[in-house]
């Protein structure tokens, strides 16, 4: 990999003969699937660790050369290209709390300019780039205006084309550049989003939506136009089955195309380049596959993957697949259905781990799906890490990472928990979670913690309770409110005190609480109480140890420092550690850092 400002390529493995492999994984060079532009598909953008920070990459495939884009010393994963491949767009938040502005730089390097002149930072809220090379339609979210959404020209003033308190988002621009598909939630449920296209003056063209209010709502999600000059069609994503499936939509006659694919779990799609087939994702009890779902046939043909999980795919002009895959053994690659490799990155290659097995455990709201890692060659019990997912709107996969792998590399037993707010198990499934928020998480569980113990897995006597942002939220109710059935827990972006947690967020997630609670603090404080881990701090038992980043617009410091004073007060034994980004870190030392610190915590206060 060809790198800027002097930058060395990370040693091999054979030249870093004392880093334990839990390591290796973290710093070993890994890339993310290259997005490609439309009208120039040899120019590619991706974002690898490569120099130690993630970072943007810039990868001309014709000469093979690769450019470091971004340099911050917080990392830069949010970027896209523009249609023609002469521009980077990067969005610069220097202190890692998603608060800035739209930059660009030519695709063969130099300064960066200021993308969006007259628009003021904000928290992102969409982008799409016209084939004119010269209009953005930039959407923005601010605690004071809500969403709003402008079109930006080049040596013009940009123009507010929509505005709403609710959250929204740019979905697409058509392929001609004179429509422009939004995701809004107007009606007050942040979950549920309908849809709406406007003409670039703000005219309105066609809605779409689905909700229905009460406990009956449905979501739509917008997939993309048509890649074909004056082409009107819209695919999009619904739930009208009770679970994510695409249709395509043509938003000039309002005529509907329902694909009846007949998949099981969530299905998504994106266009052909040609217009006349979908590349469609199938996402069903932790692993994916891909096919091709011809337009005019209807006929769908399974594109050869291996067992495992697709996190990303496209479909590139002479018909080929490109995909990046992995399981819980084998790190992620990016891959061709032509066999050609992709993209690999040099230097140290990452050390694979265990496979993962599935376990399927009756509980209070139907059959929970857990995925569960142990050291090779061990029988129970074990000591044995719960890893809470976050989201909460997420599910763990059969899919690699390197946190998980870490726990089985130092003795443990690893079990990650589909519980109800989870995708790919349905909309049921996934809606389950309203009102009673955290609690049913935490039923699911304790279901599973059951079956672990009586399965002979897990000892009783050594379980940790884990997680990161929602699945830190979770920790730290669980160990207030179920003090009996954890040794000790480590929680990591965590909501802490729900009540401030809610009143210093980003706007866009205030909409989500009122969604999932059903009002805000003062309208329902009967519910954010029984939901906050804040409520149940007097009575943790286990040790806790916490890390936050200072800069967190989503799980913000102040809420946490709340619940660690009142650890403080009743000499409840915890550790707090404080870094200086945002909702996590892109950096990998830092990274690894923290991981060091959670098995050195855990190695202290689990006996044995």
């Amino acid at each position: 990999m060809t790198e800027s400002n002097g930058s060395a390529s990370p040693e091999r493995n054979d030249e870093m003969p004392d880093v334990p492999d839990w390591e290796k994984r973290f710093r070993a060079p890994r890339v993310s699937l290259p997005d490609w532009a439309e009208d120039a598909p040899d120019r590619s953008l991706f974002v690898s660790n490569a120099t130690g920070t993630y970072e943007l990459y810039a990868w001309d495939r014709s000469t093979g050369e690769q450019r470091q884009v971004t340099d911050r010393p917080n990392g830069t994963t949010d970027g896209v290209l523009s249609p023609d491949g002469r521009w980077v767009w990067w969005f610069d938040d220097k202190d890692g709390d998603e608060f800035g502005v739209w930059r660009r730089q030519p695709f063969e390097g130099g300064a960066d300019d200021l993308a969006t002149p007259g628009l003021k930072a904000s928290y992102p809220a969409g982008l799409a780039l016209a084939r004119d090379g010269r209009t953005a339609v930039v959407g923005r979210s601010t605690d004071e205006d809500g969403t709003t959404i402008h079109v930006s020209r080049v040596g013009e003033e940009p123009v507010q084309i929509y505005r709403h308190r609710e959250s929204a988002g740019v979905g697409d621009l058509s392929h001609d550049g004179s429509l422009i598909a939004l995701e809004h939630t107007e009606h007050g449920d942040a979950m549920h989003s309908a849809l709406r296209v406007l003409r670039l003056d703000g005219t309105p063209v066609a809605d779409l939506d689905d909700t229905e209010g009460g406990e009956r709502e449905l979501g739509l999600e917008v997939l993309g136009f048509a890649p074909v000059d004056g082409d009107t069609r819209l695919l999009i994503g619904h739930q009208r089955r009770g679970r994510w499936e695409p249709l395509v939509w043509d938003v000039a006659t309002g005529e509907e195309t329902d694909l009846a694919l007949d998949l099981p779990g969530d299905v998504g799609a994106e266009w052909y380049p040609d217009g006349t087939g979908l590349l469609i994702a199938h996402s069903f009890e932790a692993r994916s596959e891909l096919f091709r779902y011809d337009l005019a046939t209807r006929e769908r043909v399974r594109v050869p993957t291996p067992p495992g999980t697709v996190s990303g795919a496209t479909a590139r002009p002479d018909g080929s697949v490109e995909y990046l895959w992995s399981s819980a053994a084998e790190p992620s690659t990016v891959r061709s259905t032509t066999g050609r490799s992709v993209l690999d990155p040099p230097g140290m290659k990452s050390p694979g781990s265990v496979a993962v097995q599935d376990v399927w455990v009756e509980g209070p709201g139907g059959r929970i799906h857990a995925l569960v890692q142990k050291p090779a060659g061990t029988t129970g019990p074990l000591p044995t890490v719960f890893d809470i997912h976050g989201g909460p709107t997420w599910h763990d996969s059969d899919a690699f990472a390197s946190g998980p792998a870490a726990w089985v590399d130092h003795g443990y037993a690893v079990v990650r928990v589909n519980y109800r707010g989870s995708t790919g198990y349905g909309r049921a499934w996934t809606d389950a979670l309203k009102h009673r928020v955290g609690l049913i998480e935490l039923e699911d569980i304790a279901a599973v913690r059951e079956w672990a113990i009586t399965s002979g897995l897990a000892d009783p006597a050594r379980l940790v309770l884990t997680g990161g942002s929602w699945g830190g939220y979770l920790t730290l109710l669980g160990l207030g409110a179920q003090p009996d059935a954890w040794t000790l827990g480590i929680a990591v972006v965590p909501v802490a005190d729900y009540v401030t947690a809610y009143h210093d967020e980003m706007e866009a997630l205030k909409a989500m609480d009122r969604t999932l609670l059903g009002g805000t603090p003062e309208e329902v404080p009967e519910r954010f109480e029984a939901s906050s881990p804040l409520t149940y701090v007097d009575q943790v038992k286990a040790p806790v140890y916490i890390s936050a980043g200072v800069n967190d617009p989503r799980c913000p410091i102040r809420q946490i420092d709340n619940y660690v004073k009142r650890l403080e007060a009743r000499g409840a034994v915890h550790e707090v550690y404080r870094y200086d980004a945002g909702h996590g870190s892109l950096v990998v030392d830092e990274r690894i850092k923290q991981v060091r610190l959670e098995l050195d915590f855990a190695a202290r206060h689990l006996a044995g």
